[in-house]
């Protein structure tokens, strides 16, 4: 279909399912596609596995889904300010696959590109690669899941031998992000720091849905300034301009 545009958010989600995977755009709270998170909490379904730098704040991102334990596993890279994540990790009710941030991003990047696998320095030595590093607790402090040993091969590089870690791609059933500027036919364009996980996360789903705050016809986005373009995205939903957009941590100076 050329035209992805869809009428609203709840319309966006409307078949994502009960226990479906889904890779989720943002960094902190910057580039969160909240209208589509709240749609999907709307819906009601659970059970779902999340692939996500961080999951939100207690009451922000993807946060208000797994304050509704709606959550059940989280791929992602840091626990962040979430004290929900942390105490669902602890108590046994969350799977959590922490994985370096780096490598997070390459494993979406390459199952957008269709790249089974590849082989990265960054893990090597540690549980990362050797395994046995927590996934899940048994509510008594104990490990109840811990991570595999992963293959660890010696490469020549720049003259010289390396260890690197295998990594497998991920791939999603579908993937929920946010743009500054999108055109009916899926081209988006992010704007300044929301350019994080968004173009990786929609990258790893089967099923790339976009909430943007302008919508623009085709031809109207300058082909240069196209940052993930439409071949990626399968719905696109206008959210506006005046949506709520939260810092996670804010510092600053006495006067």
């Amino acid at each position: 279909m050329i035209d992805k545009q869809v009428p609203d958010a709840a319309t966006a989600v409307g078949d994502i399912g009960e226990g479906a995977s889904i890779a989720v755009g943002g960094f902190g709270l910057s580039g969160n596609p909240m209208g589509l998170i709240e749609a999907l909490h709307a819906r009601g379904v659970g059970g779902l596995s999340i692939v996500s730098n961080n999951c939100g704040v207690d009451d922000w991102g993807l946060g208000i889904l797994l304050g509704s334990g709606r959550i059940r596993k989280m791929t992602s890279s840091y626990v962040g300010e979430n004290k929900e994540f942390e105490r669902q990790f602890l108590s046994g009710e969350l799977e959590v696959e922490l994985t370096p941030q780096g490598t997070l991003a390459e494993k979406l990047r390459a199952g957008g590109a269709g790249i089974a696998a590849f082989f990265t320095p960054t893990g090597v030595g540690t549980q990362v690669a050797e395994g046995g590093l927590p996934q899940r607790y048994d509510g008594s402090g104990g490990v109840a899941q811990a991570s595999a040993a992963k293959e660890v091969r010696t490469f020549m590089v720049a003259g010289r031998e390396r260890e690197f870690v295998l990594e497998e791609a991920i791939v999603t059933d579908y993937a929920l992000v946010h743009a500054a500027v999108g055109d009916r036919h899926g081209n988006l364009v992010f704007n300044k720091a929301a350019r994080n996980f968004n173009p990786l996360a929609a990258m790893a789903g089967r099923v790339c849905i976009a909430q943007v705050e302008r919508l623009v016809e085709p031809g109207e986005i300058d082909a240069d300034r196209v940052h993930l373009p439409g071949i990626y995205v399968h719905r696109v939903v206008e959210v506006g301009p005046g949506i709520e957009k939260r810092i996670e941590r804010r510092t600053v100076k006495e006067a």
